[in-house]
């Protein structure tokens, strides 16, 4: 039980002090995306270092399912970090939207960019974000199962690692759909975000999972055989 709590407070850190730069920065300009950008990425290296050791700081859902697809975990665990990582989430967005109202953030209410949630027309269309997402997300577990291997990973450098490669993943593409690569992260602020962010959630719950699967799929075909 404990590590699905690691989870949930994990994922919360990250969507709260990731989104809420996003949030309070804005990303029209490069300062707000390279400051979004590095926020995430430092967010993912604080709890890979405070719950690495109990969970393996997955707080993602989509690397939830490459680890399982992977056999590194049960399908038991796997619905309890799932389970985790949404509440996280959920509660991340709601701080959000408190911390918008009692400050008077722009956290605009049916924006996409409102808490810091996601987008598709900067990408195009619903089919554009998919596309974006799907190739993000791969790239970016596949830097978790490599780093993370038991044999060919890269040990206590692990978080550090995965950190950085999602700064570059957010570096891409923040303006194309405010980057998502995690369902949870996206689900929260959308529900509080309401309007188009919550009408087109469903991308960035469904293109990360694929992107994730498609990673477990290519890891077991590049890592060492027994």
């Amino acid at each position: 039980m404990k590590k699905y709590f690691a989870e949930c407070l994990g994922t919360f850190v990250l969507t709260f002090l990731g989104c809420g730069t996003a949030m309070l920065l804005g990303c029209g300009t490069p300062a707000g995306v390279v400051g979004t950008a590095i926020a995430f990425g430092l967010a993912v290296v604080a709890m890979a270092y405070t719950i690495g050791g109990i969970s393996g700081c997955h707080i993602n859902p989509a690397i939830t399912l490459g680890v399982a697809l992977s056999g590194r975990m049960s399908w038991k665990d796997a619905c309890g970090y799932w389970c985790g990582q949404i509440i996280g989430g959920i509660i991340a967005g709601a701080m959000l939207l408190l911390v918008a109202s009692v400050t008077g953030a722009p956290g605009a209410m049916g924006d996409p960019a409102g808490l810091g949630a996601n987008g598709v027309a900067n990408a195009g269309g619903v089919w554009g974000a998919c596309l974006v997402e799907v190739i993000a997300t791969f790239l970016f577990v596949l830097v978790v199962l490599g780093a993370t291997d038991p044999k060919v990973g890269a040990g206590n450098f692990a978080g550090l690692a995965i950190g950085l490669s999602l700064i570059l993943v957010h570096l891409v593409c923040i303006n194309l759909t405010g980057t998502s690569v995690n369902p949870a992260r996206s689900l929260g602020p959308a529900i509080f975000a309401g309007g188009d962010a919550l009408k087109d959630v469903w991308v960035f719950i469904c293109a990360p999972l694929v992107g994730g699967a498609l990673s477990a799929f290519c890891w077991k075909a590049l890592a060492p055989k027994e």
